[in-house]
């Protein structure tokens, strides 16, 4: 049996989509990948973000955002940044971590100007979609 890869979704504030992937990778890649995520800060879970992957069939409750620091014992494989601000800001970390940018659009950013809740909504599912893809297609696209 090989060991798991131990990857960190991280983004600005590990509210949305590093929360997303962390979600998915335990839904869809348990067995073979280890998911943590963090944030450069720390805003909380997005209401529509937990929504968002709620209706997808994957519970994110019990995820917590937590800051880089909080991680600090923690040891990587993999760090891969979600958005242009973490992968410009990304703290350096212990060992042989490999680091990977892979952005997504920021859903709230995208929100912003939309007229209704469910306007506003497309784009978490829209990046809840992407992202998901991104995962179903790891740890494989590692290498």
């Amino acid at each position: 049996m090989s060991r798991k890869v131990v990857i960190l979704f991280l983004c600005t504030g590990n509210s949305c989509r590093s929360q997303m992937a962390e979600g998915w990778a335990r839904q869809l890649r348990s067995e073979d990948v280890a998911a943590f995520s963090a944030g450069i800060e720390k805003h909380g879970l997005n209401p529509l973000a937990v929504k968002a992957m709620a209706d997808a069939g994957v519970d994110i409750t019990h995820q917590s955002s937590k800051t880089v620091d909080e991680l600090a014992e923690q040891q990587f494989d993999y760090v891969i940044t979600l958005c242009g601000h973490a992968n410009e800001t990304c703290p350096l970390f212990p060992g042989n971590v490999k680091r990977i940018h892979v952005g997504f659009d920021d859903p709230p950013a995208l929100s912003k100007g939309a007229k209704t809740a469910e306007e506003a909504f497309v784009h978490y599912c829209r990046v809840r979609d992407e992202i998901r893809h991104y995962i179903e297609s790891l740890p494989d696209s590692l290498t």
